[in-house]
C-alpha cells in the first residue's frame, strides 16, 4: 500500500548572524540561547569556569558559540558555529559566522542555506565596509529575510537618534542591493535588551524582540510550488534474491514535489520516462517533497547515474555549456581569465574554463569595475564560464539549490568560488563565444 507524505507541519527556521569584528554576534547568540533557556547546566558551568579563568566577573556568553581554542584565546569567531535549539513555537538551526574580512568565505557558507540573516552593527561605529559586504552577500544569496540588529545600545545611552541614523543609512544601501525589506531592532546583547525580553530602557521602541521576530517570521514558500528537481546522488541495485531487479535512484529533493506516475526527464541526456515508485524511509509513498531523501524508481530501464538531474518533463531547465553568474571569490588564490577549474553543480562535477570576468563590484557605491581580469579573496563579481559538458541549470532567482555552483581547484581540491547563475546587480551582458585550450580543456 502506498500513501502520500504531507510536508511537515513543524516549522524549522535556518538563520545566520553576520557583521563586522566585535559587533557582538557571539554574545547575541549566547544571550539568545541563555535567555531562551536553551543552554544545558553543564554548558553554562563550563562557560562560567572559562570566564573566571580569564578574570571576568560575569559569564561571557560568547563562549557558548566560540568553541575553537584560538577563538576563545583571541575573543573572536573564526569558524561557522552551528547551534540547534527550539522554543515552544519553532525549531532553529543557527549559524554564527565570523566578522573578520579574511573569514568572509565562512559567512557565505553560513548564509547559503539561511532563510533569515541577522546583520549586527555596533551602535558606536555605524555601517562599516564589512556591514556592506555582508549585506551584499545576503542579497546575492537571496536570503528571504534580513534583520538589522543595532547592538551595544547601552554604550550610546540608548539614544533613539543613533539608532534611527544607522537604520536610515543601512536601509538605503539595502534598497540599492534589491533587499525588499529590513526589520531593524535596537539591542544590547550584553545586558539582554530586546534579545529575548523587551527592553525596560528603550520605551521609544515598540517592535518585536529578536526572539519574537525569529519565532513568528514566515518561512519558506509552499514546497509544492517550486520547480521540482532531484539530483541523483546514488544508484541503488541490491541484486539480491529478495530484490533481483530493483534499480532505484537516490537523492534529496532540492525543490518541488514528485509523485508516482508523473512523466519525468533525465538531464542532461534528455531521456523521458515515468516514475513507477517512490521509497521513503523504507516504505512506499505516492508523493515526496522538498528536503526529503528518497529513492525513485522509473518505468523504463534507461541509463541514469550520479550527477544526473530528474525533473518534470513539463518543467525542465535548459542544458547549457556557457554560464554567466555572479560569484563571491573565497580563496586566497586569485581567479583569473583562462583559469581551468572544476565546476560542481548539485551532484555533478565537470571541467570548466573561466572565459571572462566582465566586472567586479565596488561595495562603497555598488559601482562595477569593468574587466578587472581577476578576482581576489572576498571579491564579488561577474564571471563567464564554459563547461566541458552540458549542465541543466536554473537561474538562482528561481532555485537557490539548482541555480548555484562552486568552482574547485583541480590540483588540490580547494574551493575557489561560490556562484549564483544569472544573478547580478546590473543588466547581464551577452554570453561570449567558446574558449579553447591546447592542454586537454578544449570544449
Amino acid at each position: 500500500m502506498t500513501r502520500t507524505m504531507e510536508p511537515s507541519t513543524t516549522t524549522l527556521l535556518r538563520f545566520a548572524t553576520a557583521g563586522s569584528v566585535d559587533d557582538g554576534k557571539s554574545t547575541l547568540v549566547g544571550r539568545l540561547l541563555h535567555d531562551s533557556k536553551s543552554v544545558l547546566a553543564d554548558q553554562l558551568e563550563a562557560v562560567e569556569r572559562a570566564s573566571a579563568g580569564r578574570g571576568q566577573d560575569a559569564p561571557d556568553l560568547a563562549l557558548l558559540t566560540d568553541g575553537l581554542r584560538a577563538e576563545r584565546e583571541q575573543g573572536i569567531t573564526i569558524d561557522v558555529a552551528y547551534r540547534y535549539f527550539a522554543t515552544p513555537r519553532r525549531r532553529f538551526i543557527l549559524a554564527d559566522t565570523p566578522g573578520h574580512v579574511q573569514y568572509t568565505r565562512n559567512m557565505v557558507t553560513g548564509a547559503s542555506t539561511a532563510e533569515l540573516t541577522v546583520i549586527l552593527v555596533d551602535a558606536r561605529n555605524g555601517v562599516v565596509e564589512q556591514t556592506r559586504r555582508h549585506a551584499a552577500i545576503a542579497a546575492l544569496l537571496r536570503v528571504p529575510q534580513v534583520v538589522l540588529a543595532v547592538n551595544k545600545m547601552d554604550l550610546v545611552g540608548y539614544r533613539e537618534t543613533v539608532f534611527a541614523a544607522i537604520v536610515t543609512e543601512f536601509t538605503a544601501y539595502a534598497a540599492e542591493l534589491g533587499i525588499p525589506e529590513v526589520t531593524a531592532i535596537p539591542i544590547s546583547a550584553l545586558t539582554g535588551d530586546n534579545v529575548v525580553e523587551p527592553s525596560a530602557v528603550m520605551d521609544w521602541y515598540s517592535g518585536p524582540t529578536v526572539l519574537e521576530y525569529v519565532e513568528t517570521v514566515p518561512v519558506s514558500r509552499d514546497p509544492t510550488h517550486r520547480h521540482a528537481r532531484l539530483p541523483v546522488q546514488y544508484v541503488i541495485r541490491p541484486q539480491t534474491a529478495e530484490h533481483p531487479d530493483y534499480r532505484g535512484y537516490a537523492g534529496q529533493i532540492a525543490a518541488g514535489s514528485f509523485h508516482v506516475g508523473e512523466p519525468v526527464t533525465i538531464l542532461p541526456s534528455g531521456r523521458t520516462t515515468r516514475i513507477s515508485g517512490i521509497d521513503l524511509l523504507g516504505r512506499r509513498v505516492d508523493t515526496a517533497w522538498t528536503g526529503q531523501s528518497v529513492t525513485v524508481l522509473l518505468e523504463d530501464d534507461i541509463d541514469v547515474s550520479r550527477g544526473d538531474l530528474i525533473v518534470p518533463t513539463t518543467d525542465a531547465p535548459a542544458t547549457i555549456q556557457d554560464i554567466e553568474a555572479t560569484v563571491c571569490h573565497v580563496a586566497d588564490q586569485a581567479l583569473t581569465v583562462g583559469h581551468r577549474v572544476l565546476l560542481k553543480h548539485g551532484t555533478r562535477t565537470v571541467k570548466a574554463i573561466v572565459t571572462d570576468i566582465p566586472s567586479r563590484l565596488t561595495l562603497d557605491d555598488l559601482s562595477l569595475h569593468p574587466h578587472p581580469g581577476r578576482l581576489v579573496a572576498n571579491d564579488i563579481g561577474r564571471v563567464r564560464i564554459r563547461t566541458a559538458e552540458q549542465l541543466p541549470v536554473d537561474a538562482y532567482a528561481d532555485s537557490r539549490r539548482t541555480g548555484s555552483f562552486i568552482l574547485i581547484d583541480p590540483g588540490d581540491g580547494t574551493t575557489l568560488t561560490a556562484g549564483m547563475v544569472g544573478e547580478s546587480f546590473a543588466a547581464p551582458e551577452p554570453v561570449r563565444g567558446t574558449a579553447a585550450d591546447d592542454d586537454g580543456w578544449d570544449f
